[in-house]
């Protein structure tokens, strides 16, 4: 008798646990919450900086190295890549109007304006957009009151199509930048951006997707330390994955950019061999 009620009991407890384990449906929200939330809870800095290993894979090959990722809040991105032995092989710098790359391996470097990216990746980019996947945000530059909201596999999206640039942040040297289709995916606990997927047009198959996991508190700011890229056309598939580690906030730091004397210019990031 007593082993039939330990039994019944157990099996009780056991049915309880899982009822509790079972995540209750999130309640739909307007796009209008969203976007405030969002933006409550975005990532907040004037200086950011943070070792990171990543792993960049092209259709089947790939390459995995270290480095250290220093940003100034809409002004500076500053990557050193050093694959081995703690020797820097590259430095990158980033800013609104330009991109700079020194290659120690060849002993050459690049300087142009930052619309050299959108022809490299054949796709809209801008310093804004590389600050923001960088960290997890949003874009801080581009409307926010075209989204449409819903719930997906227990997630926030917002949803829209032919997000543009606003007018006072659109450069006289660009071309009116807007994003076909934009997706974002919002953890509902934290209201962090889970996932990003942007696309051309609906019938077009080039697309990027980013996604963010293992967030770390930093100085109160929940901050992803895995992110990976995908990006996918006709011709390839790219997949980039980054774990960042030592992340720090608002900590004095330089953007050391020399470029040596004895060094050539080049006229493409990858000069050909």
């Amino acid at each position: 008798m007593l082993g039939l009620t330990l039994i019944v009991v157990t099996g009780f407890l056991s049915c309880t646990g899982s009822r509790k384990a079972v995540r209750e449906p999130i309640k739909e929200q307007g796009p209008e919450f969203l976007t405030n939330k969002l933006k409550e809870h975005e990532l907040k800095f004037d200086q950011f900086s943070a070792k990171f290993n990543v792993t960049y894979q092209v259709d089947r090959k790939k390459t995995t190295v270290n480095g250290n990722l220093r940003i100034e809040q809409d002004s500076i991105i500053w990557i050193s890549i050093t694959p081995a032995l703690g020797i820097e092989a590259v430095r990158l710098m980033l800013t609104p109007d330009s991109i700079k790359f020194i290659n120690r391996l060849s002993n050459t470097y690049f300087v142009h304006d930052f619309g050299y990216i959108n022809q490299l990746l054949n796709k809209t980019l801008d310093y804004d957009m590389a600050q923001a996947f960088l960290i997890g945000n949003d874009f801080s530059l581009y409307e926010s009151n075209t989204f449409k909201a819903s719930v997906e596999n227990q997630q926030y999206k917002l949803n829209t199509v032919n997000r543009r640039k606003l007018r006072i942040f659109v450069r006289r040297s660009e071309e009116e930048i807007s994003i076909p289709i934009q997706s974002i995916w919002l953890d509902p606990g934290s209201f962090k951006v889970s996932k990003v997927m942007l696309k051309e047009a609906e019938r077009d198959s080039r697309k990027f997707q980013a996604n963010y996991a293992e967030f770390e508190k930093v100085m109160e700011e929940l901050i992803p330390t895995i992110l990976e890229f995908r990006v996918e056309t006709d011709e390839k598939k790219i997949s980039i994955k980054i774990k960042y580690s030592k992340i720090q906030l608002n900590q004095d730091q330089t953007y050391p950019f020399r470029i040596p004397e004895s060094y050539t210019e080049t006229k493409e990031l990858q000069p050909k061999k």
